[in-house]
């Protein structure tokens, strides 16, 4: 879907005390997030880190397997990599995003606990096939800060089990929403 983006969040997100805090950028995040999303058709992922090495880093990894040995070994991968965006705030993405539809995303937060009003993956389903832009929003650490949740206009239902655990990887949480939104 060319209206569906996704972005991994590294700050604002909350540490185990709800702490705001940056996280620290994952690589196996970026090939998993990417390879979900390429699997599932979503257009673009952002990855949001305000530090200066780790959006390094993400760029080293992304020129490794878009344009160096990567590239060459594996072109599946180097197709899914070449979905990520990396910078440094949450409202650049939003913006680019706007600016190539010339109309206002519908941003939706994705969580294990409540916040705001949820809706399901079936809802949100019907949005995208109305074409309505849509950005997934991801947190790693313990998840996204209140202040980013409060500022999304939609939240999807959490991904629940039959216990009382829920702290799933970010990866997981993004194949399993997208497996949801693309097959309900």
């Amino acid at each position: 879907m060319d209206n569906l983006y996704a972005v991994l969040v590294h700050y604002p997100v909350v540490n185990r005390q709800g702490k705001t805090i940056g996280s620290a950028l994952t690589t196996i995040d970026l090939h998993d997030m990417a390879r979900a999303c390429m699997t599932f058709g979503v257009n673009r992922v952002y990855v949001i880190t305000p530090y200066r090495d780790q959006a390094d880093l993400a760029d080293e990894v992304i020129r490794h397997w878009t344009l160096g040995a990567g590239s060459r070994l594996n072109p599946s991968r180097k197709q899914a990599l070449e979905r990520i965006r990396v910078t440094d705030a949450f409202e650049n993405a939003v913006r680019q995003i706007e600016a190539e539809h010339n109309r206002p995303v519908t941003i939706v937060a994705t969580s294990a606990r409540t916040h705001i009003q949820t809706i399901s993956t079936y809802a949100l389903k019907q949005k995208l096939m109305a074409d309505i832009p849509c950005l997934l929003v991801f947190g790693t650490a313990w998840g996204l800060a209140d202040e980013l949740i409060h500022t999304c206009d939609l939240q999807l239902d959490p991904i629940t089990g039959p216990g009382d655990y829920n702290h799933l990887s970010v990866r997981s949480a993004a194949s399993i929403y997208l497996d949801r939104l693309m097959n309900s």
